[in-house]
């Protein structure tokens, strides 16, 4: 028999590791090529590790809930073609010639996690200046993971390189200004919360942590600024309110109040392309691309799918792929690469009737800007008169590394323009 290795794949562009979700298969399985062997999370989304081979499950390398760099091994499968022997060599690189295969050499959680640091680790220690030697892993074999870091720098007890740790650091806080809770509380990321009789324990499955540690990072990361607009809607509900039924017969789906806003989005962008940026550490990164990321919501989680090129699409044409992305979202069809290559993110707080909120951005997107409920209110029009009209606010968050409000302030008055100037007369869903 012949040893093979199965390694955590890139499942999208810029995916630099997964978390093992789910595990599909046990040591001592047969599979097939092609057959699903774990379910993995990234960037919000699960999808399936597949085997590269035909044979049997020898050993998981990890375990449910690990956080692996792409490239590492997950799994090794036996296959046909060589011999038992081959097992040990490939799984026990480490060991000299003359070690019995039986022993195992005990090897200290430091030095194994610093050879098996991932890329994002990496980069969030450092932004930090987090000492991974003072850091105890929670990964395989005792890997330091991005959840670690994230969980420390949530806690708010960071080890630097100047803590030893013969000689703890010890913060003196005054009883008084802390509560007794606080004084009691264990260090780390879990929280010790009292479980009483009839509360409900909702374990936190691999999609809500890998939201969390996103919004986390943005939270952490980007210094958010907010700033909102009001925009009179009126003519524009009017004209798709006078359409909805004729285009919903001969296309099938809906043309939502929202594909006005992605397109008024879009058009606004290519006009104010600093708004279409990223923040890169050492540089900023406007891009050419105008790519729509929308937020889709199923019961327990949030999905993020991206309208490519929604600046060349028409009104209906952003209205199918909203449809469309929608119902895979729900019906959990949704493939990881189309939640990649967003660069700017609208999302429609008004549908659950929100007429203001601060959305967090989508990182490493540079603004999100959030389409609240639309509401009738008595407007005072030109001439003193007063009228009901439709109104609607838009809440832009934006990333002060890279936008200043004087170009924000800009890109919502002309969204704000645009939504207003579109009538029966000068606008075509086609």
């Amino acid at each position: 028999m012949a040893i093979e290795q199965i390694k955590m794949p890139q499942l999208g562009e810029s995916v630099t590791e997964g978390t093992i979700e789910k595990w599909l298969v046990k040591p001592g399985d047969h599979v097939n090529k092609y057959d699903a062997l774990a379910e993995v999370n990234t960037d919000k989304v699960t999808a399936e590790v597949p085997s590269s081979f035909t044979g049997v499950i020898k050993e998981l390398l990890a375990s449910e809930g690990d956080t692996l760099a792409v490239g590492e091994v997950v799994c090794i499968i036996e296959t046909e073609g060589g011999t038992s022997e081959e097992i040990v060599k490939e799984t026990t690189p480490e060991k000299t010639k003359s070690a019995p295969v039986e022993e195992k050499t005990p090897v200290k959680n430091e030095q194994r996690a610093k050879a098996r640091y991932s890329p994002s680790v990496l980069k969030i220690s450092q932004e930090n200046d987090i000492d991974l030697s003072l850091v105890t892993g929670t990964g395989n074999e005792g890997r330091i993971t991005r959840k670690d870091l994230l969980a420390l720098i949530a806690s708010g007890e960071i080890p630097v390189a100047s803590e030893v740790q013969s000689e703890p650091k010890v913060e003196q806080v005054s009883s008084a200004t802390q509560p007794a809770e606080m004084t009691s509380a264990p260090k780390g990321a879990q929280v010790n919360i009292p479980v009483a009789a009839g509360d409900i324990e909702i374990p936190v499955t691999g999609v809500r942590k890998a939201i969390a540690a996103n919004m986390l990072r943005s939270k952490h990361e980007a210094p958010h600024a907010w700033t909102m607009i009001e925009v009179d809607v009126t003519n524009m509900v009017n004209y798709r309110d006078s359409l909805k039924n004729e285009f919903k017969q001969k296309e099938g789906f809906n043309v939502t109040y929202f594909a006005f806003f992605v397109k008024a989005v879009s058009q606004a962008l290519k006009e104010f392309p600093m708004m279409n940026s990223m923040w890169a550490g050492d540089k900023i990164i406007q891009k050419k691309d105008i790519n729509i990321s929308i937020a889709v919501s199923t019961e327990d989680a949030l999905y993020v799918p991206v309208i490519k090129n929604a600046d060349e699409k028409t009104i209906k044409g952003i209205a199918r792929e909203v449809n469309e992305l929608a119902a895979k979202v729900r019906s959990g069809k949704l493939k990881s690469e189309e939640m990649q290559g967003g660069t700017f993110t609208v999302n429609n707080t008004g549908s659950f009737g929100s007429i203001q909120s601060m959305g967090i951005i989508n990182y490493p997107q540079a603004a999100i800007l959030q389409v609240e409920s639309i509401v009738k209110r008595p407007v005072i029009m030109d001439g003193g008169m007063i009228a009901a009209r439709d109104m609607v606010n838009l809440c832009l968050s934006l990333d002060h590394r890279v936008l200043d409000g004087l170009v924000a302030g800009r890109f919502l008055a002309r969204v704000k323009v645009i939504l207003e100037k579109i009538t029966k007369e000068n606008t075509s869903v086609y």
